[in-house]
């Protein structure tokens, strides 16, 4: 007997993936957390039912959420991660030299256990020395912190349930509080093809708040449509440039100086998105 996940990216599009077995199926306080085996993408984590990350493709979500706003700021020395309990973002952060403390503020610790469990590739950064784990609202903890952090990384899941917060504009308000003078910002956001109104709408909330806002694309084949946006807000320094200072990571996958460079090239479509 064949087995297969299905996920519905719009109400007429969806993507299914042949499995081998269920590994973990539970619920927590705030959502129904699942880690699936399936032939195409490997180990995959699903948080309500929807893909959070994939054993095949978590590499280009992880490096290009870290290694942009870290390898853009000169010296990044304090940084916080808002979601993100599988820990992937948390072992690009630790990558760099720079980085003296990195925050990770997961609302549901049971993703973050879920994570250490079956995917231990992705989490093994947690165990770094430098990282500190705050099981907390990462809404309440970004509103309470002022002029702390170097960067902030917003590692949300979709806009629903918990996550809704992470994407109002007076959130990003709050976060342009929180980093110091020239601190920098990125947040996932969803899908130009299949949430465009969403873009649009979290460009506009950072760029309310943030001098220099960009987006920028990445391709990562177990989202919805593969191609997936991030919203970055500086107070100071160019995001699309790379700090050439300071040394630069090694041993990533999709991540490197052209790559940084090439995706904030946008198409036309996507650019007519963030358009003033």
């Amino acid at each position: 007997m064949e087995l297969w996940y299905t996920e519905k990216h719009t109400a007429n599009v969806g993507m299914i993936c042949k499995i081998r077995g269920t590994l973990l199926r539970k619920r927590s306080p705030y959502q129904e957390i699942a880690v699936i085996d399936t032939e195409q993408f490997g180990r995959m984590l699903l948080l309500d039912g929807i893909v959070q990350t994939t054993v095949a493709d978590e590499f280009v979500y992880h490096e290009m959420i870290a290694h942009v706003p870290l390898n853009a700021h000169p010296n990044p020395r304090k940084v916080a991660v808002i979601g993100g309990g599988d820990g992937g973002t948390i072992r690009e952060i630790v990558k760099h030299d720079t980085v003296e403390k990195a925050v990770l503020v997961e609302i549901d610790a049971e993703v973050i256990e879920a994570s250490r469990r079956y995917l231990p590739e992705i989490s093994c950064g947690l165990d770094d020395e430098r990282v500190e784990i705050l099981i907390a609202d990462g809404i309440e903890h970004i509103r309470q912190s002022k002029n702390v952090y170097d960067v902030i990384i917003i590692d949300s899941t979709d806009p629903v349930g918990p996550a809704v917060g992470l994407f109002a504009p007076e959130f990003y308000g709050s976060v342009y509080e929180a980093l110091k003078d020239d601190g920098i910002m990125v947040a996932q956001t969803e899908s130009p093809y299949y949430e465009p109104e969403q873009v649009a709408r979290v460009f506009t909330g950072v760029n309310s708040h943030f001098p220099i806002t960009k987006l920028y694309l990445a391709h990562i084949p177990s989202y919805s449509s593969g191609l997936w946006s991030f919203t970055i807000g500086s107070k100071k320094h160019d995001p699309a440039v790379i700090n050439r200072g300071k040394p630069q990571v090694c041993g990533t996958k999709y991540y490197n100086a052209d790559v940084h460079t090439a995706a904030f090239a946008l198409p036309e479509f996507v650019r007519q998105l963030v358009k003033p």
